[in-house]
């Protein structure tokens, strides 16, 4: 009986991982130009869905499309989160974060798949935390809302960002990229107006470099992005969810199908699929045209 059991519990989760396979292709060379990315396509596409990109960090830079799977957005997907929405996931082979190459990727599957043009984010760690911040601040009027953590920003204005919800997260035990990163980025906003209204801004006591990974896997994560529309009346921030050890060291064990051990995460003392049935707007569509 245990060993039928336990062939069942194979077989499904082979034909699983089967079914999640074929949602996930690999672009190599498709936009001129651009990034060669992972495109990860929702299970319904006859409704338009949501946009998630993922930028990753410096040790995933390179040729190999392979590494951009070893943690994040698409490496959570993978593991069993459930996320009915567009995934990009794109490579950078070395450098900064171009906005204007993550753009040609995006705007190459809104020409290609049924995308909610009102309902774009991105989020990114590290120097993928640069590249969610400089994305943010030159497209605010694409951007539903932005997560970085442990980054900052390097284009010279970033004061469209103060149009977008943005939640920046930076731990001050950080030895890859100081805290004072994120401190330049909202002293930036925060010069442009004398209140920042759609920031949150979680200078974490305690919290190292790798620890923010975790909020990736998070089903939270996800939920405050999806939160958001460029269709809100003001475009305001949702309530962030509090940032505990407790969440953290939960962030793997509530993933289906990883084997990852949980790690202790220390930071000091400081999912449901979505149901919008959002179209593009005629409006959205002008601007979407407006962009080449």
């Amino acid at each position: 009986m245990k060993k039928t059991v336990l062939i069942l519990a194979l077989i499904i989760s082979f034909l699983t991982s089967a079914a999640s396979a074929k949602r996930i292709t690999a672009h190599r060379g498709t936009v001129p130009g651009a990034y060669n990315f992972w495109l990860v396509e929702p299970e319904d596409s006859l409704e338009a869905k949501p946009v998630f990109i993922f930028l990753h960090g410096a040790s995933l830079c390179g040729n190999d499309l392979n590494r951009v799977r070893r943690y994040g957005t698409l490496d959570a997907f993978e593991k069993g989160r459930e996320l009915d929405a567009y995934i990009i996931a794109p490579q950078n082979p070395g450098g900064s974060w171009s906005p204007a190459k993550v753009m040609k990727v995006l705007k190459w599957v809104e020409d290609w798949y049924n995308v909610d043009y009102d309902r774009i984010y991105v989020l990114g760690m590290s120097l993928g935390g640069y590249g969610a911040i400089d994305f943010a601040a030159t497209y605010p009027e694409d951007v539903a809302a932005a997560m970085a953590f442990c980054g900052g920003g390097t284009v010279s204005d970033l004061s469209g960002l103060n149009d977008v919800p943005l939640w920046i997260v930076h731990g001050t035990a950080d030895r890859a990229v100081a805290v004072g990163e994120s401190d330049k980025v909202v002293s930036a906003m925060r010069r442009d107006l004398s209140s920042t209204p759609r920031l949150h801004y979680d200078r974490i006591p305690g919290m190292n470099h790798s620890q923010p990974a975790r909020l990736f896997y998070l089903p939270q994560t996800y939920d405050w992005l999806l939160s958001h529309s460029l269709k809100d009346e003001g475009r305001p921030a949702a309530d962030k969810f509090s940032i505990s050890n407790d969440l953290l060291r939960s962030a793997y064990n509530s993933l289906p199908r990883t084997s990852r051990p949980s790690k202790k995460a220390t930071v000091g003392k400081s999912t449901r699929k979505s149901k919008s049935k959002a179209r593009p707007s005629a409006s959205s569509k002008r601007k979407y045209r407006s962009r080449s």
